[in-house]
């Protein structure tokens, strides 16, 4: 029997560093590195184009579901190079707009806007395996990935993190704002009927709060299974 790829899902809060750790651990591990955040993003993205806002009536929604199930979205480059093409454009650096970021928690609520997503989600790495980050890795799209972590950190810490990220790239924002955008964001990704964020069943919570990005993806890859 073929020995099935290697699977690592990482969920976790927002600003609790996901994204760099699914990168490390793809490069130390030369496995594909898979960022769902960025698919529900190119929702967003388009859902914002389009004139769409955080407040979605029966036909928004609607609206919405359909740009998800039109998207055309490509991951090119390596792990820690990746960039994002939406219909051919890169939208790399507008995926990460705060504005992005707030309609992404609104449309990933939508249940067949999930359902859309967690389909590609396992096409894309049923061949090869890989490294996949999000919210509802663990919990839904690879119930049984190789290793399974919830990654969290304190919410001043991540909000930091956030804050830190956002000036860096030269966008002003104040602190309390950035804080505020997490708390609410936080509630909705905890509190959505469909999919909420959590722990799944055999997760390993790591905590990153006081530990630098090289000590997480040592702690992540020393949780690996040995191969058989």
């Amino acid at each position: 029997m073929a020995q099935r790829p290697v699977l690592i899902a990482i969920d976790g809060p927002a600003g609790a560093g996901k994204s760099a750790t699914a990168r490390e651990v793809a490069v130390r591990l030369g496995l594909p590195y898979l960022d769902t955040g960025a698919m529900y993003r190119a929702v967003a993205l388009l859902a914002a184009r389009a004139g769409l806002g955080a407040e979605l009536d029966a036909a928004g929604r609607e609206a919405v579901v359909e740009l998800a199930r039109r998207l055309d979205v490509r991951f090119l480059g390596d792990p820690r190079n990746l960039r994002v093409a939406v219909e051919g454009e890169d939208v790399t650096g507008a995926l990460r707009a705060p504005e992005v970021s707030r309609m992404a928690s609104v449309v990933s609520a939508i249940p067949e806007v999930r359902r859309e997503m967690v389909r590609r989600q396992r096409e894309l790495a049923a061949l090869a395996g890989g490294v996949v980050e999000g919210r509802d890795i663990g919990t839904v799209v690879f119930p049984d990935a190789t290793l399974k972590v919830f990654l969290t950190a304190a919410p001043e810490v991540r909000a930091q993190r956030r804050f830190d990220e956002l000036s860096a790239r030269g966008v002003v924002a104040r602190w309390e704002s950035v804080a505020a955008e997490q708390r609410e964001r936080d509630l909705r990704d905890s509190t959505r009927p469909d999919s909420p964020l959590k722990p799944a069943d055999g997760a390993v919570i790591v905590d990153s709060s006081r530990l630098s990005l090289a000590e997480v993806v040592d702690a992540v890859v020393a949780l690996l299974p040995p191969t058989p």
